[in-house]
C-alpha cells in the first residue's frame, strides 16, 4: 500500500501535499529536502499516485487502473528521470528525459509528473536545463525534486519551487513503527531508534540488517575488554571492522551511544534510560572505573575521529589514535 496515511511522522508536509490536492492548487514544482533513507521516494510516490488517481481525491484510492500502475512503478505519466553516472546527473539526462518529453500531453493521467531523485547530483548545466521547464510548464507538468542538500541547487530552481524540509521523526513513532510493523523486538528496536535519529529508512534498514548486528557484537566486546587487550589485538579488531559493508560512521555511533550510557549510568545509577540496557553488568564495571572526565575525553575522541575521516586522513591511524584514548580513559 501506498498512501499519505502509511507516512511516518513529516505531517506538515503531508498536510501540505493533500490540501494542495484537495484545493485543486498543485505547484507546478516541489522539493523534498532531507536525509538519505528518510522517505522522500515513498512521500513522492504517494503524491504521484494521488495525483493521478481516478477517485481525485486526497488519499489515492489503490484500486483504480491508475493505482495500480503507480503502485508497480509503470504508470506512464509517472516518469523516473535515471542517470547512468552514478554520482552526476548530466544536462543530456534532464533534456533527454524532461525537456524533450514535456512537451507530449500526458497518455492517460491529468497530470505528467517528473520524479528527480538525488537533485543534488545535477550539474549545473542540468540545473540551467531543467530551469528552462521550470519557467514555462505546461499545464499538466508537476516536477518533484528529492535531494538530501537543497543548497547545491539554484537559487532561481529553489525561487520557482515550493521547497518542503523532512523533519526527524519522533523516537516513538519509529519505536512504535519497529516493534508493530517489522515485529523487531525492543532491545533491538531500542538500538536501531537510537542510531536511526529520527530516520525512518535507516531505522529500518538497521533493524534487518545482519552486518550491523555482527558490527555491534563487535564493538561492544572490543569495548568490554580493550583496558586488557594489546595493540596488536585492537589493530586487528580494527581490520575486522573494514570487512563490513556498514559505514564506519555507524561503528563510531555505536561506541559514542556506549559511553553515553556509561556516562547516563555513572551519573545517575538508573538503567532505564540506558539504549544497551542488556549490557548492564559491563557498563556498570566501566562506570565505576572511569572518570567523568575520561568519559568526556572518549566522546570527543569519537567525534574527532569522524572529522577526520570525512577529511579523508589515514583509516588506520585515526582509528588507532581513537582507540589508545579508549584505552587510557576508559
Amino acid at each position: 500500500m501506498a498512501k499519505f496515511q502509511d507516512i511516518i511522522g513529516q505531517e506538515q508536509i503531508k498536510e501540505h501535499l493533500q490540501n494542495a490536492i484537495a484545493a485543486g492548487k498543485v505547484s507546478h514544482a516541489y522539493i523534498i529536502n532531507g536525509e538519505k533513507s528518510s522517505g522522500k521516494e515513498f512521500i513522492a510516490k504517494v503524491f504521484a499516485m494521488a495525483l493521478q488517481c481516478e477517485k481525485k481525491e486526497a488519499e489515492p484510492c489503490q484500486e483504480c487502473h491508475s493505482c495500480k500502475q503507480a503502485l508497480s512503478d509503470n504508470h506512464p505519466d509517472i516518469i523516473r528521470v535515471t542517470h547512468e553516472k552514478p554520482n552526476t546527473i548530466s544536462v543530456d539526462d534532464i533534456r533527454a528525459q524532461v525537456n524533450n518529453d514535456v512537451a507530449i500531453k500526458p497518455y492517460s493521467g491529468s497530470y505528467k509528473i517528473y520524479i528527480i531523485n538525488e537533485a543534488e547530483k545535477m550539474t549545473p548545466q542540468a540545473q540551467n536545463a531543467i530551469l528552462k521547464t521550470l519557467e514555462e510548464p505546461p499545464e499538466y507538468a508537476v516536477i518533484l525534486l528529492l535531494t538530501t542538500n537543497v543548497n547545491s541547487l539554484l537559487p532561481t530552481i529553489l525561487s520557482r519551487c515550493v521547497v518542503l524540509n523532512m523533519k526527524p521523526v519522533a523516537d516513538e513513532l519509529v519505536r512504535k513503527y519497529l516493534m508493530e510493523q517489522l515485529q523487531v523486538p525492543d532491545y533491538k528496536a531500542e538500538v536501531c531508534v537510537a542510531f536511526a535519529r529520527g530516520n525512518i529508512g535507516k531505522a529500518k534498514a538497521l533493524a534487518s540488517s545482519e552486518d550491523f548486528e555482527n558490527v555491534k557484537a563487535e564493538a561492544l566486546s572490543l569495548l568490554k575488554y580493550i583496558k586488557d587487550m594489546e595493540l596488536s589485538e585492537i589493530i586487528a579488531a580494527i581490520k575486522r571492522i573494514t570487512e563490513y559493508k556498514l559505514e564506519i560512521n555507524d561503528y563510531l555511533d555505536i561506541c559514542a551511544i556506549w559511553y553515553r550510557d556509561v556516562l547516563l549510568f555513572k551519573a545517575t545509577n538508573d538503567v532505564n534510560h540506558l539504549v544497551f540496557r542488556e549490557e548492564i553488568q559491563s557498563l556498570r564495571k566501566i562506570a565505576q572505573r572511569s572518570s567523568y572526565e575520561g568519559i568526556e575525553k572518549i566522546i570527543e575522541a569519537l567525534d574527532t575521529a569522524k572529522h577526520r575521516l570525512d577529511a579523508n586522513v589515514n583509516f588506520e591511524l585515526t582509528m588507532e589514535l581513537l582507540m589508545l584514548t579508549i584505552q587510557e580513559n576508559g
